[in-house]
């Protein structure tokens, strides 16, 4: 009997790998996830003692907020000037899990702690600003001196161009990932996301939250010109904090559409695999 002499196509070599994420960049991605958490539950904990906000100096109970979570005889609003959400069962008039009516502006699922406790909310959320406020702090200061904002963050003069970015735009919107040796480098999009929450999004958050401290007021008065008062702080506290949920939900989706294994690894170890060009057509696969 003749031994089969077909030739064996040759395995095919692995993607290759790189170290993508250092070891400060990683520690910083997860205490920073876990710590913004921590904090987005407590906040509105604290939110529901007045689900109200308002611009400038004062804000009470009889004075128009611009925002306004609240319920009626049989339902929840969302009320943002004067236009109002029917928000029954989710904001402001909902049912817990041993089917009692709640009237709390968020439900206890999604505060710490999930039962009212303004106080509790509060000791929460002081603390873990303390661990955002000086991990961030480590973290710029290592992003400065340690080369990663000239290595990896550093915008190039060519990626400023107009037609750059849209093309970055154009391809995130077509989920075309870039490969090779190119995946393992931030894009414009990367780059300015999160330029945007080191250096501006997270330190707007910290300052406009040390502005609604009275202690603060009395210590860093300008705070509270710079800002336009404590209520316009108060105001602005809470956009930034669903402005970084929108940008939680926007990385986790580009996590999940770009291959959340390779991600996740990347970011647990600081390996990253390389994904593999595409072929371009004419050329074989």
């Amino acid at each position: 009997m003749e031994e089969d002499q077909s030739p064996v196509a040759p395995a095919a070599a692995p993607p290759p790998r790189v170290y993508r994420h250092r070891l400060p960049t990683r520690l910083w991605h997860w205490i920073n996830a876990a710590t913004l958490l921590v904090m987005l539950m407590s906040g509105l904990m604290i939110f529901n003692a007045h689900p109200r906000l308002y611009w400038g100096q004062y804000g009470a109970n009889y004075d128009q907020p611009w925002l306004s979570i609240g319920s009626k005889a049989n339902r929840g609003y969302l009320r943002i000037a004067a236009v109002e959400i029917d928000t029954t069962g989710v904001l402001g008039r909902w049912t817990d899990a041993n089917g009692a009516t709640k009237t709390w502006a968020f439900p206890g699922w999604a505060t710490i702690p999930t039962s009212y406790s303004l106080a509790d909310g509060r000791r929460w959320h002081l603390f873990f600003a303390w661990v955002l406020a000086i991990s961030l702090t480590l973290y710029m200061l290592w992003t400065a001196i340690g080369g990663h904002l000239r290595k990896d963050l550093h915008v190039r003069r060519p990626e400023w161009s107009p037609g750059h970015i849209w093309q970055d735009i154009k391809d995130h919107a077509r989920l075309r990932f870039p490969t090779g040796e190119a995946a393992a480098r931030y894009n414009i999009l990367q780059k300015l996301s999160y330029i945007g929450v080191i250096f501006v999004l997270l330190p707007l958050m910290i300052a406009t939250g040390l502005t609604m401290s009275p202690g603060m007021n009395a210590a860093a008065p300008w705070l509270l010109d710079l800002f336009g008062g404590r209520q316009s702080a108060r105001s602005i506290h809470f956009i930034l904090a669903w402005a970084l949920v929108a940008f939680f939900l926007v990385h986790i989706a580009m996590v999940l559409l770009a291959g959340p294994v390779n991600e996740l690894r990347s970011m647990l170890t600081g390996w990253f695999r390389l994904p593999a060009d595409k072929p371009r057509v004419g050329e074989n696969a």
